[in-house]
């Protein structure tokens, strides 16, 4: 659940960290009893827990075509990720893999634990995707389409450019964006705004983008060989190769582009938050506000910190336990934005070379979030460390009662 010393410098994590276990074994016990849509729900709860528990708060016929359209994504991001996978083989499967959706015989053995698991035994995704109705089965078979030939090009040419960064991550998430558009409105539970298109997309931008940054050192140091996305454009400015930049003797100019890529993230809010803001069905809602704080909170943490080329940065379970029990309203959105931009702001060295236009970013994104009028209406994400000795004692009478519980038993 959390380690002794953070659950006592957070004690007020313990209770959305409760209430999230709770959640998570409901989940686990709620695996649907057909093989197909059993091995489904198991294998989302096994490649990512989070989502996972938002994706149940969806009613049930959105759950089951939200949770087939990840896992066909999840299939062939698969494909695309495994380095040993000859190009030649990889290229015609990616194009091809919309096709592969509608076939129960066909599977491809690649990838790695669970993904391996969910690539051999694909055809439990292909009989769910069959029993779905027809307009989220067209919405699926889209976007597959565009993304595995989205993918395909990028196999074969690097990110050189912004507009190449910007490009790849529409191909591998905005897609995501607008594919869940595209099942929201097959639901008949949202109506699309003109500019759908363009701020689905920016939803998934900003997912992607973080993902990149946040992900430098895995994927720097991928076997057999790194597949990386930081574009040229923006690591060039700093080191001669990308993997430099995870030398010490390069901490400098490591975090100075570090900073930059951030806020080219940053660009992507004021769109994010347009979109959420004209959701109506309050779980579709939480459904997709909920990563999208978890996003700008690893934003905040990412920005200037060298750690990010040295190790793992990412929230603390606490906070996400925290985001996830918190986040109802737009208002809760707005909070935790202008939260974790005013966090981000203090990082900001003024020497930064793009420290101008950080600043500018963040101004903008407070701006918006200070418009509403909203931000006086609730608790704060970043500054309730809680260190009230009421708190440390309930949690130490707590543990007092667990442990005579297990010494008893």
């Amino acid at each position: 659940m959390g380690s002794l010393g953070t659950l006592l410098r957070y004690p007020d994590d313990i209770y959305p960290l409760l209430k999230m276990k709770r959640a998570i074994e409901r989940a686990e016990k709620q695996i649907p009893p057909e093989p197909h849509w059993g091995f489904c729900y198991s294998m989302l709860h096994k490649v990512s827990r989070s989502f996972s528990l938002v994706i149940q708060q969806l009613r049930p016929e959105l759950r089951n075509a939200v949770c087939v359209f990840y896992l066909v994504l999840r299939a062939l991001d698969t494909v695309e990720d495994d380095t040993s996978i000859p190009t030649d083989e990889k290229l015609p499967i990616l194009i091809a893999f919309h096709r592969h959706i509608y076939d129960t015989d066909w599977h491809y053995s690649c990838g790695t634990n669970e993904y391996k698991v969910l690539m051999d035994q694909f055809h439990h995704v292909s009989a769910a995707f069959l029993e779905l109705e027809k307009g989220y089965q067209e919405a699926i078979e889209e976007i597959t389409k565009r993304m595995g030939a989205g993918m395909a090009k990028f196999i074969c040419q690097e990110v050189e450019t912004v507009d190449d960064y910007d490009e790849y991550c529409h191909y591998v998430a905005g897609l995501v964006g607008l594919g869940l558009s595209k099942l929201f409105l097959a639901s008949g539970s949202e109506v699309l705004t003109p500019d759908w298109d363009h701020i689905s997309n920016s939803m998934g931008l900003f997912l992607q983008k973080t993902n990149i940054i946040r992900d430098y050192l895995e994927d720097i140091n991928e076997i057999p060989e790194s597949r990386m996305f930081w574009p040229r454009k923006i690591w060039g400015k700093y080191a001669d190769k990308l993997e430099d930049l995870k030398y010490e003797e390069n901490s400098t100019k490591a975090v100075n582009c570090l900073n930059e890529m951030v806020t080219n993230a940053l660009t992507h809010i004021e769109d994010c938050l347009k979109y959420m803001a004209a959701l109506r069905d309050p779980s579709i809602f939480r459904f997709c506000a909920i990563p999208q704080i978890m996003a700008i909170g690893t934003l905040a943490l990412c920005y200037n910190n060298v750690q990010l080329f040295r190790g793992v940065v990412k929230l603390r379970r606490g906070l996400t336990a925290k985001v996830i029990d918190r986040t109802k309203t737009m208002a809760d959105v707005y909070g935790a934005f202008y939260d974790f931009s005013c966090m981000l702001k203090t990082k900001v060295d003024k020497n930064d070379p793009n420290a101008s236009n950080t600043l500018n970013r963040l101004e903008a994104v407070q701006k918006v979030c200070r418009d509403t009028g909203v931000l006086q209406k609730r608790k704060s994400y970043v500054n309730d460390e809680g260190q009230s000795n009421v708190y440390i004692v309930m949690l130490v009478i707590l543990l007092a009662i667990v442990f005579a519980y297990l010494r008893a038993n």
